[in-house]
């Protein structure tokens, strides 16, 4: 037999959260911009550009900060790039997400009538994200991209929002997150799973072959797509008081109701996996890196979900070994998602009215084959592994008419009446380019 090639990355030219997981503990800010002037806009670019990492040269990406630049489509255009090349992008990036928002299931209240201005809108052109492991390191990252804005009349920010994680890592409804990282064939960069072989790199960066073997289409030309990701970036608000009542409501015990959020998630707060702690909590587990994201569902015997329910949102977002309707390692996207907003306090049942959830930031080669994909067939949708009429219970487009099925001996239980706890506040779909394309972005003269 012969050895496969191994695929050696232009580490050096790609952005560093395309490969490097976000900080374990963190704290960041977004900040959306319009172009209004397209020199002006091409000077920001290079004076950002020495603010971007590569994912080169960082040993210890958990200890590290960074900072990330991408564009809109509308931005593209905004910054002078020939009609011609505009049209080498694929066509659910042209339209963006607002435009899809009816086929991912962005209806009733998460419809982009209701988004948060100027999320979804025309004038959103350019993002900077940054993530820190503290505020101070925050502040230093950040002072970078504040100074390439200042004396640029030609760009506006028009957005931002600040996100953070508390000490004991938690999100807003009270789970450990950001566990799951993908291996890359050829990063160097190691996986969280240590039963799950690297994934092509075509299923996140362009220029090289994802798991079909196939090249990811890319922008022309060349040195425009190459070692660049689509971003698909969305506020997710968080109604964690209704999930705290629904939860209370279908248990009998304080110990069931700790059970039953288990569940809807596929783990404990702590991160450990329902399917290694299937009966309580395991801080220990949960707390080490090692061994809280090292399973499978079938080889760690849970293929009928009596351990962690089929429909669970872990799940359902990447159902690992599971046999489903699909590949799942076809449909992998890498998440750099934060929180924002201010924690509910624990045991508080009444809603405070405070603005809170996750930015969610996602990478893929392709969005149709990578989060749209997630979106429609595995969140929204039950097909894939047998109960067509059931969407995500924790993040899915629920309206009170809903279930979600747990499996257990001797009979499933069915809960119904699922509200909608997480609703899309606007988003956008990106580009995150290489850091050559950049500079061939910034250097147009059109």
């Amino acid at each position: 037999m012969t050895a496969e090639p191994t695929i050696t990355l232009e580490v050096d030219d790609i952005q560093a959260p395309v490969l490097h997981p976000r900080p374990t503990r963190y704290a960041g800010t977004v900040i959306l911009a319009r172009i209004d002037d397209r020199r002006d806009g091409r000077e920001l670019l290079r004076r950002l550009i020495p603010f971007v990492p590569s994912a080169a040269g960082q040993p210890e990406p958990d200890l590290e900060a960074w900072t990330a630049v991408a564009l809109s489509f509308q931005g593209l255009k905004a910054l002078g790039v020939p009609e011609d090349i505009l049209a080498s992008f694929p066509p659910e990036f042209q339209q963006g997400m607002a435009a899809r928002a009816a086929d991912l299931g962005d209806m009733g209240e998460s419809a982009p009538e209701h988004w948060e201005q100027p999320l979804g809108g025309p004038d959103v052109h350019l993002a900077i994200y940054a993530l820190a492991p503290d505020a101070a390191r925050l502040e230093a990252v950040i002072a970078g991209a504040r100074d390439a804005l200042r004396d640029v009349p030609g760009v506006t920010p028009i957005w931002q929002q600040d996100t953070y994680v508390l000490p004991n890592e938690r999100t807003s409804f009270g789970f450990k997150d950001g566990i799951s990282n993908p291996a890359i064939e050829g990063s160097g960069i190691p996986g969280t799973n240590p039963h799950e072989a690297p994934f092509k790199a075509g299923e996140f960066v362009l220029g090289y072959p994802n798991e079909n073997g196939d090249l990811p289409p890319a922008p022309q030309p060349e040195v425009l797509g190459r070692n660049g990701s689509y971003v698909v970036f969305r506020k997710l608000q968080t109604r964690v008081a209704a999930f705290r009542q629904y939860v209370r409501a279908q248990a009998r015990s304080r110990e069931e109701e700790e059970l039953l959020a288990a569940k809807f998630v596929g783990r404990w707060p702590s991160g450990a996996p329902l399917v290694l702690a299937p009966e309580r909590d395991d801080l220990e587990l949960g707390a080490d890196p090692a061994r809280n994201n090292a399973f499978r569902y079938v080889a760690d015997d849970d293929a009928r979900g009596l351990k962690c329910p089929l429909g669970a949102h872990a799940r359902r977002t990447y159902p690992r070994d599971a046999p489903i309707i699909g590949v799942a390692r076809m449909h992998r996207i890498i998440r750099r998602s934060s929180s924002y907003g201010p924690m509910l306090p624990d045991g508080v049942l009444e809603d405070d009215g405070a603005d809170r959830g996750i930015l969610f930031f996602c990478l893929q080669a392709s969005l149709a084959r990578g989060f749209e994909f997630v979106k429609t067939q595995w969140i929204d949708e039950g097909t894939f592994f047998g109960t067509p009429d059931e969407k995500d219970p924790l993040v899915g487009p629920n309206d009170g008419t809903n279930r979600f099925t747990v499996p257990q001996q001797p009979i499933r239980r069915r809960l119904t009446g699922l509200p909608q706890f997480v609703v899309n506040r606007g988003g956008e779909y990106l580009f995150m380019p290489g850091l050559r394309s950049l500079r061939w972005i910034a250097e147009l003269d059109t």
